[in-house]
């Protein structure tokens, strides 16, 4: 039963806010940020408020989201319609510079997020707060569902020494809010001192998944072309540390992985006993970009069988270490450059922690690391809680 949405673009379309009339707007967005009828943000704020949107700015994968993978960089360029710059903040620089912000007084941003720690989109709106907040400017954030659900955290929260791009903030894996959500908390939690407003959603709830909702899904990046994909992402991103293909270079990243060597019948005999929610069925697949480019991979594709049951990070913690057991020589940490970290093991920052993968690679059971986890985890909800928008 899918139930009617309407993010916050629909409700700054409704209602116009006083407060943007006569100032020079910057907004923030990607492809995804469109109306139910399709129609981008950015036309949408043109209308509203003719000629004053001054600046557009773009996160990772660029402004039209053709970059496909970390570290490409997408170029400034200029709105050939409105002959207004295009800022990439995913360039040389991922933090806007006063020079980018001088166009502007409000910043609008509008962006799709995946529910996940390891996505850059939550950290380029933290540093644009920031920023913000030295140069005395608004942001305005339209929100957006969570695909993944509001009811369900999951992961160990983030320690200090693995903080990157991919994980600036202490919070966990699957973080259970929208972006609005998320952005008040990073700017009340952490101090940023924002002058921050929300155009909230109206008719979503916690329990909805994307799939509940009347929506249209537009991938956010290259890589997450379905809600399905975005589910098991939480999970599915730790093989972006290893030798492992996360499927980048197939039709179905991050819902399918592999290697060359991997020896699905041991690995899925015992993975299908402990992971629940889910089935594992052997495949064969080529990517054609990435890792093991044009060689065949045998893996595995996750097939979700209950979005309630599933756990997609101690689901992927578990394959990881199965892999380890059955692979020792094959398997591989890969080696920084990994989000502008040249010295950390990419692994460490993408599990926010050196403990945990020293603990995989000891054969701990992924299941007793859980709990050790789990007081830092309630006492985050019990933060984050207070910056809900919607029961």
């Amino acid at each position: 039963m899918n139930h009617k949405v309407m993010t916050g673009i629909e409700n700054l379309k409704a209602n116009p806010p006083d407060y943007l009339k006569g100032k020079r707007l910057g907004l923030l967005a990607n492809p995804a940020s469109v109306d139910k009828k399709l129609t981008h943000t950015l036309d949408i704020l043109n209308q509203l408020f003719p000629g004053q949107l001054k600046a557009l700015f773009s996160p990772q994968h660029g402004f039209y989201a053709e970059k496909q993978d970390n570290m490409i960089e997408s170029d400034h360029g200029v709105e050939s319609r409105l002959n207004i710059p295009v800022f990439s903040l995913y360039s040389e620089t991922r933090i806007p510079t006063p020079g980018m912000l001088y166009h502007i007084d409000t910043m609008i941003i509008d962006i799709q997020d995946v529910g996940t720690r390891v996505y850059t989109f939550i950290y380029t709106i933290s540093h644009c707060m920031e920023m913000a907040a030295k140069l005395n400017k608004t942001i305005v954030i339209l929100d957006r569902p969570n695909p993944i659900g509001g009811l369900t955290i999951e992961g160990n929260i983030l320690e200090p020494d693995c903080a990157s791009f991919v994980g600036r903030f202490p919070i966990p894996m699957r973080h259970g809010m929208t972006v609005g959500e998320i952005s008040q908390f990073f700017n009340r939690q952490f101090d940023l001192g924002c002058d921050l407003k929300i155009i909230p959603m109206e008719g979503w709830k916690r329990s909805m998944y994307w799939q509940d909702t009347d929506l249209a899904w537009l991938p956010p990046s290259p890589n997450l072309p379905t809600p399905g994909s975005c589910m098991v992402y939480p999970g599915q991103v730790i093989f972006e540390g290893t030798n492992i293909s996360e499927g980048r270079g197939t039709t179905l990243p991050f819902e399918q992985f592999g290697a060359p060597f991997l020896d699905t019948k041991t690995i899925g005999q015992i993975a299908s006993e402990k992971i629940k929610g889910a089935f594992l069925r052997p495949v064969n697949f080529e990517p054609t970009s990435g890792k093991w480019q044009h060689k065949t991979c045998r893996g595995f594709h996750i097939h979700i069988t209950s979005r309630k049951d599933f756990k997609p990070y101690m689901t992927s913690l578990l394959l990881m270490q199965l892999i380890l057991k059955f692979h020792p020589e094959a398997f591989e940490f890969k080696p920084p450059p990994y989000e502008y970290e040249y010295k950390r093991l990419p692994i460490d920052l993408i599990l926010g922690s050196r403990d945990i993968r020293k603990k995989i690679t000891e054969m701990k059971n992924p299941g007793v690391l859980e709990t050790l986890w789990q007081d830092k985890l309630n006492k985050f909800k019990t933060d984050s809680e207070k910056y809900y928008l919607y029961d």
